[in-house]
């Protein structure tokens, strides 16, 4: 379980929010954009865990400090496909669903396209 919430203050008491619940809804946001063909699994998830930065998905990166939210994404891009496109999309579709899970309107995202991805 993480250790790190988004905390929103309740009529009842307060609702708590995972860094792990936001990186599974941030992955299905990225894997909808057209052009993306997937999210990369590099080395440098598993470094990010080792230092401390949680992450259900490899590839995505959630980190939540002081009510804020940063998140990185590590995609393929299609061949064929603008990249600079592709990238802004993933970080409009990312914003969306931070500030709709978390209520946070201004959230850093990070787009890092590692490769391109062709047709077999």
């Amino acid at each position: 379980m993480s250790e790190n919430y988004i905390s929103c203050k309740a009529e009842n008491g307060s609702i708590n929010i995972s860094e792990e619940v936001i990186s599974a809804m941030v992955r299905t946001a990225v894997t909808e954009v057209e052009g993306v063909a997937g999210i990369s699994n590099t080395t440098t998830g598993e470094i990010a865990e080792l230092i401390g930065i949680k992450s259900m998905s490899k590839g995505i990166t959630v980190q939540i400090i002081d009510d804020t939210v940063k998140v990185d994404v590590i995609i393929l891009v299609r061949y064929g496909c603008n990249i600079v496109n592709v990238a802004r999309e993933v970080q409009n579709s990312v914003g969306e669903v931070v500030q709709a899970v978390t209520g946070i309107e201004k959230a850093e995202i990070n787009v890092h396209v590692s490769g391109v991805a062709f047709e077999k």
